[in-house]
């Protein structure tokens, strides 16, 4: 039983439960964690896999293997992840290029659904400019949007000046001339949270169909000690920032499907039920098992 999992501590917990309820599991470390989700969604070549969430909802809308064992391994919020260098804001938006590493990245779809949602912006009013394809193959980007040429990166065309805007997380550059396009961003994003009651997810964990049914009992192990852990670090606040069960989940998903949606990421509605009884049925437990 092969596991992906970018945290050492649920991947310890994770193993040790796995390993106690008669599983032989192994960690196979891949950094950054993303790259281990184009072969997991579409090869199935492990069984238990840290993905992003629109990955998860873009592998069910394409009829991928892949259920979702729902544990919040990153949460975080995203209002800040919108950058310029100039003196836009994110009033500017709108006429303006744009650059973002995928279209299916999961930042990305949160800070569009902002633009639309908060701000008022028309996507299709801004220059896109992609940097990769998606995990899940089919998945294709919009017409209204432009691949970069290939061997070019977003943080270098971003300083460079190529593009007005960025969306970046973790792959953000430092440099003193970066600021957010929307003031007050970490005030924004914590009301936003707030406002809505749930943290932006990014990552949770995604089990295939095979393990799911095979290892059942080292599966749902490694759930309830990934949500010790969790539990047991969760800062307190007004919102979760790890959410853990079907029920903590609902939120997030149900308004990122929304937003994926919308923004073309997805080709179809994906009901977040759907997922919840996928997931239920091949682990062969009833939703309450798992936060349901």
């Amino acid at each position: 039983m092969k596991l992906v999992l970018g945290r050492d501590d649920l991947a310890a917990a994770a193993l040790s439960a796995a390993r106690e309820a008669g599983s032989e599991p192994e960690r196979v470390d891949i950094k950054p964690v993303h790259k281990a989700s184009r072969g997991f969604v579409n090869e199935s070549d492990a069984d238990l896999c840290e993905l992003a969430i629109v990955t998860v909802l873009q592998a069910l809308a394409y009829g991928k293997p892949v259920l979702l064992l729902p544990v919040t391994t990153l949460g975080r919020h995203q209002h800040q992840t919108l950058v310029t260098l100039g003196g836009l804001s994110v009033a500017d938006v709108e006429g303006h290029s744009v650059g973002v590493r995928a279209w299916s990245q999961t930042t990305g779809v949160w800070v569009r659904g902002f633009l639309t949602e908060q701000y008022g912006v028309d996507l299709r009013k801004a220059h896109w400019t992609t940097y990769e394809g998606h995990h899940v193959e089919g998945a294709e980007d919009p017409s209204w949007v432009t691949r970069a040429p290939r061997g070019t990166k977003l943080p270098a065309d971003f300083l460079e000046g190529r593009v007005d805007f960025g969306i970046m997380g973790n792959e953000l550059p430092s440099d003193d001339r970066i600021r957010t396009a929307v003031d007050s961003a970490h005030e924004v994003a914590e009301q936003w949270s707030e406002d809505q009651g749930f943290i932006p997810v990014n990552h949770v964990v995604g089990v295939s169909e095979a393990a799911a049914a095979e290892h059942s009992a080292a599966v749902l192990a490694a759930y309830d000690a990934m949500r010790s852990v969790l539990t047991a670090n969760e800062e307190g606040g007004p919102v979760a920032r790890h959410p853990v069960g079907f029920e903590g989940l609902r939120a997030a998903f149900t308004k990122a499907a929304a937003y994926a949606l919308e923004q073309d990421v997805i080709p179809r509605a994906v009901d977040y039920d759907e997922l919840v009884e996928r997931s239920c049925a091949a682990l062969g437990v009833p939703p309450a098992r798992l936060g349901g």
